[in-house]
């Protein structure tokens, strides 16, 4: 097993073999950041007696809060195993900080725009020299939001990106106290005393989260912000971005609402974006929500195999709801 890079230095942590599934679990050190003391840690699924003939190279990128046990669970359950199963070269990225990945010097400072700039882009160089191939891409939450970001800003372009798969993902929903300057001020200067939020406290999922994003998005709901940083309106950038896109949404979904998650894709060309809505009304089982989109018997059963077609054909059924009763 290759365990080494010209890109950067790279470590092989570990290489298991759990029930069918191979897992070998990469700690990346790209010093391409402001920060060098940066590392962050992939984990690699595949079939075992199948690795020499992996299928195409797909990311997964966890939302807030959360970890590569969001794709996969230590039973061997979830989406992270159903596309290796399905033949698919599964890559799980783990954020500063998050899960396997440690947290670096100035884990407080970490924003998105640290990740869509630095961390992203060394993934993809990475997963490229490994694979051969350009990876389809596939995020959650602020993990989606965080791929708009770096696809917006141009830090990922078609070398690196074949598609992208984003759920549950948005920057359109209005905090409309945050409008008021003197609001924003005050929420700034109470963040600022501390360290993190804290995953467990607030009840969000395992993880902690550095305050650095949470004054990033102040900055972005605030009176005259915008979804991009100092150098780059990333927002605007969305525009411009050529590879498909697939925008999937949860009726159910309180945090992350149809109409704003639509409204990101329709930021992208009009030719190449793609739009799901998860809900009863188009044929599924249930209004789905924010987690249970991706975790869950019934996505098991109703989103898993759609997100497998999406990777094969960059399409969706004409007829959802046929295609589902099929399944």
């Amino acid at each position: 097993m290759q365990s080494s890079s010209d890109l950067f230095p790279v470590a092989l942590m570990s290489a298991e073999l759990r029930g069918d599934l191979t897992e070998d679990v990469y700690r990346l050190k790209p010093g391409n950041s402001p920060d060098p003391s940066v590392e962050l840690v992939l984990t690699r699924l595949g079939i075992f007696g199948r690795e020499s003939a992996r299928g195409a190279p797909v990311i997964l990128l966890h939302g807030s809060f959360s970890n590569r046990r969001f794709w996969y669970s230590p039973k061997g359950i979830g989406l992270g195993p159903f596309l290796a199963r399905a033949g698919f070269d599964i890559w799980i990225a783990e954020m500063r900080g998050h899960g396997l990945s440690p947290r670096n010097q100035h884990y407080r400072r970490n924003r998105v725009a640290d990740y869509a700039r630095y961390d992203l882009p060394a993934i993809a160089d990475f997963v490229c020299e490994q694979t051969g191939e350009v990876p389809h891409w596939i995020g959650h939450s602020l993990g989606g939001t965080t791929l708009a970001a770096a696809l917006g800003g141009h830090y990922l372009g078609e070398g690196q990106v074949a598609s992208v798969a984003l759920f549950g993902s948005q920057v359109s929903r209005t905090y409309w106290p945050l409008k008021m300057p003197p609001v924003e001020w005050g929420g700034r200067l109470l963040l600022k005393r501390f360290e993190v939020l804290s995953g467990s406290l607030l009840k969000r999922g395992p993880e902690d989260e550095p305050i650095g994003l949470a004054l990033e998005s102040l900055r972005w709901h605030g009176l005259f912000g915008r979804f991009g940083d100092a150098e780059s309106d990333w927002w605007a950038g969305l525009s411009e971005v050529p590879m498909p896109v697939l925008a999937v949404a949860a009726a159910g979904d309180v945090q992350d609402p149809v109409w704003a998650c639509r409204k990101l894709l329709e930021q992208f060309p009009e030719e190449s974006r793609h739009f799901l809505c998860l809900s009863r009304e188009e044929g599924f089982a249930g209004d789905y929500g924010h987690v249970e989109m991706l975790i869950g018997k019934d996505a098991q059963r109703e989103v898993w195999p759609l997100v497998a077609r999406w990777l094969e054909d960059r399409q969706l059924p004409a007829q959802i709801g046929t295609e589902i009763a099929a399944g």
